[in-house]
């Protein structure tokens, strides 16, 4: 029995022993296998560089070689028949399509550089010639474009003062030659040539007679404004004479009894009449015919001046009064006055 189980332990062993050897080969296999497919990534990678950079060695060199062929051919592209230097330009451009790094771009720039310049030269060169344009030589070449006959007289007298005749439809011919360089419309022209433009004479100016004014105009409108400024002149000087008989006569009845200023020009009835009476107390004032002064109350007072005394133990002053509606029914209120001392004119 133990020999038994001891050999059936045996072959378990050794069973055991021989599965368990295969998975250490598979283990040991698989990095391999990852290793050689890492090894032709990295091959296929460097194939596509080593392209890459024969791709650029020959953009370079494509493009030296434009660049020499330019500058060793210079006289020959500043031709204006040549188009050489169109040429390179047309291959410079289907080079720079591939250009991808910029050692080939700075190339490029180069060649643009070299080309401008030329262009540039080229350009000024058409110019100079152009320039230097022979207007008897085309005149020459137009007039044997038109059919100009040196040689035999025809009927027709000699055009342009110059020898030979030109046939009947040799401006024709020039037109129709002319209208494939121009699709426009005809421009108006004149048969007789040209003309200068010249600014139209200047009109002769008409000076108007001015009507002269009427005398009856020039003699009554100064004497409507004379009797009108002398109206209201008389009008304010009787006024003045009316309020100062007024004063007087309110002082000659109680000399005593100062006369109040306010309660001599305000008039309870009417704002435009005290206004009026103020006004018209200034001119007694100015003319010394009236004084003013203040009393123990400092209120102002007035009272009439009597003859002899102007200007005796008086100063004059000026002072400016203004007055309100608000103003003036105040002062009624305040003295209370119910009736005017200057009476209106019509009243009187």
């Amino acid at each position: 029995m133990r020999k038994s189980l001891e050999g059936d332990e045996s072959e378990n062993v050794s069973s055991s022993h021989k599965s368990s050897k295969p998975p250490t080969a598979r283990k040991r296999s698989e990095p391999r296998q990852e290793r050689n497919g890492d090894n032709s990534d990295v091959g296929s990678g460097s194939l596509l560089d080593e392209d890459n950079a024969v791709n650029r060695r020959e953009i370079r060199s494509k493009y030296r070689d434009l660049i020499n062929s330019v500058q060793q051919n210079r006289d020959h592209m500043l031709n204006p028949s040549n188009n050489m230097l169109t040429e390179v330009l047309e291959e410079a451009n289907n080079l720079f399509k591939d250009v991808r790094q910029t050692r080939e771009a700075a190339l490029d720039a180069q060649l643009i550089v070299v080309a401008t310049d030329l262009g540039k030269e080229k350009a000024s060169q058409l110019f100079s010639e152009g320039a230097a344009f022979d207007p008897s030589a085309f005149a020459e070449n137009l007039l044997s474009f038109m059919g100009l006959n040196r040689l035999e007289g025809g009927e027709h007298e000699p055009q342009n003062g110059g020898d030979g005749y030109l046939p009947s439809d040799a401006w024709d011919r020039l037109a129709r030659r002319a209208e494939t360089c121009f699709r426009t419309a005809p421009t108006f022209h004149y048969m007789l040539g040209s003309f200068h433009a010249e600014p139209p004479p200047p009109k002769q100016r008409i000076e108007r007679q001015v009507r002269a004014p009427n005398k009856e105009a020039k003699r009554n409108m100064p004497t409507q404004l004379k009797k009108m400024e002398e109206s209201h002149q008389e009008a304010t000087e009787k006024e003045v004479e009316r309020i100062l008989g007024y004063l007087k006569s309110y002082h000659q009845d109680d000399p005593t009894t100062p006369i109040s200023y306010y309660e001599f020009v305000v008039d309870p009835n009417s704002f435009s009449r005290t206004v009026e009476n103020m006004f018209h107390m200034s001119f007694l004032i100015r003319d010394g015919l009236a004084g003013m002064y203040l009393d123990e109350d400092k209120l102002p007072c007035i009272a009439p001046v009597e003859e002899g005394m102007d200007g005796e133990g008086s100063s004059q002053k000026q002072c400016v009064i203004s007055i309100t509606i608000d103003t003036w029914k105040e002062l009624i209120e305040a003295f209370d006055i119910s009736e005017a001392m200057i009476r209106p004119l019509s009243e009187s």
